[in-house]
């Protein structure tokens, strides 16, 4: 067996606390060493063993690191997977790994340059609405697409304390790159690049300097129309995921459970880790030869992000594919910067 991947996390913040270290440090084939912490040391309290480091030049030069997990904020990522790369360390990147099509590129190419792995964080892949929408279309039951819609919206009318999310001069700024490089991701991962693309942002909350409203039509072959839609002014959500096929039909609602447990302390080893409560089932209607409608109710499957740790694992040690590749992320950042 490899040994343990010695990791360090640029940030423990929400993102460092949340969606990193339980499983970096649940995980066997990771060694968690390291954090960066400028002001309060919290790490120290869940994992007593840990170094925290008072700045990001401190954690890079650590020898003993293999990985780096680049969580800073959005404007930062370009800046700081660059410089760990350079420092011959492979980089997991949080979402948006850069601001432009062209910066992240430059990444992939440094990376294949110095040799280290160059991997972008995606979680949303993985979580349990999704999973259960790919594959009930990979099941067939549905027919031949027609339309397809996924939402994540919120209610947030307040102006947010992260101003990069907020500044009109930050970059990777706003809703188009905090929940479309989500939703943007879901459509490529099943559906591809697509054949063109169209896109409506706005701004409605009061004093809001970046858009907090976008839509996205994407298109596909044989007619295949994809709506990728957010809001921050959504005081009930509908369902996130509705996909129309020419005999079937499927709803489900965005019910994934893991974001609150691990923020409630749950670790991914827990067995009840990842699994949506009864009454959260999707709902498939089929339309028979006869005409006849069948309404199933599908059960959600399981959520679990420790699947991306694994492709980090064996992208590193095995140098296997990392499945969510170069050319999907390059997609990715065309939709969201233009």
């Amino acid at each position: 067996m490899s040994k343990p991947i010695v990791t360090g996390i640029l940030a423990y913040g929400m993102s460092g606390r949340i969606f990193h270290a339980p499983f970096l440090s649940t995980y066997p084939a990771f060694e968690l060493k390291a954090v960066v912490e400028r002001h309060e040391k919290k790490a120290v309290k869940r994992y007593p063993a840990i170094i925290s480091y008072n700045s990001i030049d401190d954690l890079i030069s650590d020898p003993e690191i293999e990985l780096v997990v680049v969580n800073t904020p959005n404007y930062l990522h370009f800046e700081h997977a660059t410089q760990a790369l350079r420092a011959g360390k492979h980089v997991l990147i949080e979402k948006p790994a850069a601001a432009t099509c062209a910066e992240v590129k430059q990444l992939f190419d440094l990376g294949r340059e110095v040799n280290r792995h160059v991997m972008v964080y995606q979680n949303r892949r993985y979580d349990s609405g999704f999973i259960s929408v790919k594959k009930v279309i990979e099941s067939g039951k549905l027919g031949e697409l027609i339309e397809v819609h996924f939402r994540l919206d919120r209610y947030k009318a307040a102006i947010g304390p992260k101003l990069f999310k907020e500044k009109a001069d930050m970059p990777a700024n706003g809703l188009v790159y905090d929940i479309g490089a989500h939703l943007v991701d879901n459509a490529i991962s099943l559906f591809g690049k697509p054949l063109s693309f169209d896109k409506v942002t706005a701004t409605h909350r009061e004093g809001s300097e970046v858009p907090d409203y976008f839509s996205f039509r994407l298109a596909y072959p044989h007619g295949l129309q994809v709506y990728l839609t957010s809001s921050m002014l959504t005081v009930e959500p509908t369902a996130g995921f509705v996909v129309n096929g020419t005999v079937g039909s499927f709803i489900k609602n965005r019910t994934d459970v893991q974001e609150a447990q691990l923020d409630a302390g749950m670790l991914p080893t827990d067995p009840a880790y990842g699994i949506e409560p009864a009454g959260n089932e999707g709902k498939l209607v089929t339309m028979g030869a006869d005409n006849q409608k069948t309404i199933e109710w599908v059960p959600s499957e399981k959520g679990c992000y420790e699947l991306l740790f694994k492709a980090v694992q064996h992208t590193i040690n095995n140098n296997a594919l990392f499945p969510i590749t170069e050319e999907q992320i390059a997609c990715q950042l065309e939709l969201l910067e233009k």
